[in-house]
């Protein structure tokens, strides 16, 4: 079976060519599974911190809104995280598309690719 690309597509999700890289094309899936699981548990607790703003904001209560400040800026700074995991998934994606090197998609799983965050 060929990808877009015209590759040939073996059914461990790799290319053919990068068949001897077995041991480092596990570690560059585990990498972003561990990613991927970690974006899952931040959207989670988006989650429920919207719902706990909504909430609040429902009840119109001084003190419910004042923690509403707290809560959005928790909510702003795990967009942020979820925005750093994704763009570092992108990354080393690509890397281990390009290069077929597994320790470059281990690197920017680590968060080895910042984007600078706005000071506040």
């Amino acid at each position: 079976m060929e990808n877009s690309s015209g590759r040939e597509v073996v059914p461990n999700g790799g290319a053919a060519e990068g068949m001897g890289n077995g041991a480092a094309n596990g570690r560059a899936v585990q990498a972003l599974q561990r990613s991927f699981a970690e974006v899952q548990v931040i959207l989670e607790k988006n989650r429920i911190l919207i719902q706990e703003i909504t909430q609040n904001q429902e009840s119109l209560e001084a003190g419910g809104l004042s923690r509403n400040v707290a809560l959005i800026r928790e909510l702003n700074s795990n967009i942020a995280r979820v925005v750093d995991l994704y763009n570092a998934l992108s990354c080393s994606f690509s890397s281990s598309l390009t290069n077929g090197s597994a320790p470059a998609a281990s690197d920017a799983a680590k968060g080895a690719y910042k984007r600078p965050r706005p000071t506040q």
